[in-house]
């Protein structure tokens, strides 16, 4: 199995030579009928041939355009929070993506662990998880999480995330990118959110918006870094987030952009002495354990660092005789917080 990080390296054209590229051929191939899909499903739902549902409360959904990855989980704590400021109930709908028996999925209990008092319902169908939220929490308003492509439930704002680091999916639909749909898509967003901003320079963020621009007239524009806050681990317990700053580090994850997560661990001044990915929304068992412990026991290292989507799923606070520690992110914004703010508080209005 390719792991994130080759699969972007074959798709993006960096990894060279003739199984490379074979393998992109074949990507090719599959791209069409993947996309001839996608079009056929948009365009049932533009002229009405599928149904939109409504739930009676203002429903935002914030999603993306390219295979997961973009940092969403840290602006629907945001949003959540904010509304939640607000006076409004708001739950959080999702579809539970690698959820087993009708347990909460890693991002679930990340949400959970950041926002204790926000119901979060999971259910392949959304607006059957909207209503489940609504009948069964008295919910006000609805946070879509992942919700830009399934559009079975209507909603009153889009934002989507573009990955600063690929915001377009090396420019082809999944399996031959990294893109959900094709660019064209990003027409429906309402606000465009450029996360991991900070990892480029001003030149290559306005180029990007640009594009946009192109795509999506009528969009507003926010850019947002991820903003390390501290480190905590299993026990609940905190330590600054400077604390292993140019110290050797172990580190993995099993999260959509392995390269998001490690631009943060060279960010904060990490050293990263030994780095280990995991396919996304991965479940770890005993035997992943033992083979994390082994693999720290061939490593010179101070701690052991993951993500937090992560370490929800590890419930441990070693890893044979090292700290293990997940770094906790919140989102910072560096352009276009009060239009966000602006755009998120218009449906709230109509309650």
């Amino acid at each position: 199995m390719l792991t994130a990080s080759a699969f972007r390296a074959i798709a993006s054209g960096q990894r060279r030579g003739l199984d490379a590229a074979v393998l992109r051929c074949g990507f090719r191939l599959l791209e069409f009928p993947y996309t001839w899909a996608v079009r056929c499903r948009n365009r049932a739902f533009d002229n009405g041939r599928k149904t939109i549902h409504q739930v009676g409360v203002p429903v935002i959904s914030v999603g993306n355009l390219t295979m997961g990855g973009t940092g969403k989980t840290p602006l629907v704590a945001w949003l959540a929070r904010w509304i939640a400021d607000q006076g409004q109930r708001v739950a959080i709908a999702s579809r539970g993506y690698g959820t087993k028996s009708g347990q909460p999925n890693d991002e679930a209990l990340e949400l959970a662990d950041r926002l204790p008092s926000i119901s979060h319902t999971q259910n392949r169908d959304r607006a059957a998880a909207a209503n489940a939220a609504i009948h069964e929490h008295q919910a006000e308003c609805i946070l879509l999480d992942d919700g830009f492509q399934h559009r079975q439930l209507a909603r009153d704002l889009d934002l989507v995330l573009l990955d600063a680091l690929e915001p377009f999916g090396y420019e082809h639909v999944f399996p031959r990118g990294a893109l959900r749909e094709p660019v064209a898509g990003l027409a429906r967003a309402d606000v465009v959110v450029l996360s991991r901003a900070d990892a480029i320079d001003e030149r290559d963020r306005q180029q990007i918006r640009h594009r946009v621009k192109q795509l999506s007239p009528q969009a507003d524009w926010v850019e947002i870094s991820h903003r390390p806050l501290e480190l905590i681990n299993s026990s609940g317990e905190t330590e600054a987030i400077g604390s292993f700053a140019q110290k050797p580090v172990a580190a993995f994850c099993g999260i959509g952009n392995p390269r998001g997560f490690r631009h943060t661990l060279e960010s904060i001044g990490y050293d990263v002495a030994a780095w280990r990915e995991f396919p996304d929304h991965f479940s770890f068992d005993e035997g992943d354990l033992d083979s994390l412990r082994d693999w720290i026991r061939t490593t010179e290292c101070e701690a052991v660092v993951c993500t937090h989507k992560d370490l929800v799923k590890l419930k441990v606070d070693r890893l044979d005789d090292k700290p293990l520690w997940a770094v906790k992110i919140d989102v910072e914004f560096l352009a276009g917080k009060e239009l966000l703010v602006t755009r998120v508080s218009e449906p709230l209005a109509l309650l």
